[in-house]
């Protein structure tokens, strides 16, 4: 009991509290979304941050090194999941990503995703005197599978955060640069193709009025337009806690999306650039703080885990604001701690668990000796 009470008193306090801090501040902004609809959502919110932050101390204080063997289990139980969701699963906004176990609805990408991340961390710190070549294509390999039964689901948002995801985990396995440029520029080939022929024909209308918003106003760029709208007359300090007359009350804002998707433009809307300011700072703080346990890190190990897990984190967070502000394509990401949504909250809370498990367990092993 004493070696987890000292695990505990570990902790990196400062993370921990940001952490709270946005996911209180993120029940508090689904209420103000939603109070004049008389729906739960917020309440709902509240059971799974305290499930999630109980996941995320368990797993603070478990040695991040059981990934090693826990790794390959995970990623093939992430693969199935993957398949189940495709035969049984739940289409929402065109997407058959949901898998309904009963009592909440589970996103089976969020634990691929993960997994994923937690396997090539390990491929890349246990093989790194593999031919660079050779360990990007297996790193590939290992991306790919899940990235194909995503994009078939289709969910384009979480099929395109794989991109920084891996590019951030081949930089921080130094790799040599010649090889990530090249990969950037066949991405960026790609994309054309990927646009015509790949994407379904509402996903198209996404990219086409992320370029024009003005093409389609009632169509498919109305979001977009009624999100800059909200935002925009926000002002420097905002409308205010349930003010009354505003975009979200009077339903210019989509009821359904709004509580999760486009949480950002409530914010915006009732708190200006004030409250939106704020929100980004606290978002760079943590980003911030995951990166410093990263290089903290003893271990090429926990350093790769630590850079994937954080980039995954400020991929979420680029491209749910971004989307709101028209910086990029919608694509459906919610927002870390602050949007509506049981898995995503319980996987977010889950990556900052292991993040915490990295900083106690900084030590090299055989100063921690056998437990």
């Amino acid at each position: 009991m004493t070696r987890y009470l000292r695990k505990f008193a570990g902790l990196n306090w400062p993370l921990m509290l940001l952490v709270v801090l946005l996911g209180a501040f993120g029940i508090f902004a689904i209420y103000s979304a939603t109070w004049m609809r008389d729906q739960d959502f917020w309440g709902r919110q509240l059971i799974w941050l305290g499930v999630g932050l109980v996941v995320c101390i368990v797993f603070s204080m478990t040695d991040y090194h059981w990934i090693r063997r826990g790794a390959v289990p995970l990623y093939i139980a992430g693969l199935a999941g993957l398949v189940a969701t495709h035969f049984l699963g739940e289409t929402v906004y065109g997407a058959r990503s949901w898998l309904n176990l009963g009592f909440f609805n589970f996103q089976s990408s969020q634990l691929a995703i993960l997994a994923s991340i937690m396997l090539m961390a390990l491929f890349l710190s246990e093989y790194d005197t593999m031919p660079a070549f050779l360990r990007i294509a297996l790193c590939g390999a290992i991306a790919s599978v899940p990235l194909v039964m995503i994009l078939i689901q289709p969910d384009l948002g979480s099929t395109l955060v794989w991109i920084p995801v891996i590019m951030a985990m081949l930089y921080a396995a130094r790799l040599p640069a010649r090889y990530l440029i090249s990969m950037l520029l066949l991405a960026a080939a790609a994309i054309p193709l990927m646009v015509n022929f790949g994407l379904r024909p509402y996903q198209r209308a996404r990219i086409v009025t992320f370029l024009d918003p003005d093409l389609d106003p009632r169509g498919a760029g109305w979001t977009i337009n009624q999100s800059l709208t909200a935002i925009g007359s926000g002002g420097w300090d905002g409308k205010g806690f349930k003010a009354e007359n505003t975009l979200n009350e009077l339903g210019f804002l989509p009821s359904t999306i709004v509580h999760n998707d486009f949480i950002f433009s409530v914010i915006g809307e009732q708190h200006g650039f004030i409250g939106g300011g704020l929100l980004l700072l606290a978002f760079a703080a943590l980003v911030g703080l995951g990166l410093f346990i990263s290089l903290k890190s003893e271990d090429d190990f926990g350093r790769l885990l630590g850079v994937g897990l954080t980039t995954l984190i400020f991929t979420h967070v680029f491209m749910n604001i971004g989307m709101t502000i028209g910086v990029t394509p919608i694509t459906g990401l919610p927002l870390p701690l602050v949007s509506y949504g049981g898995s995503f909250l319980l996987a977010v809370l889950f990556s900052v668990g292991l993040l915490q498990s990295i900083w106690v367990h900084r030590r090299p092993l055989p100063e921690r000796g056998r437990r």
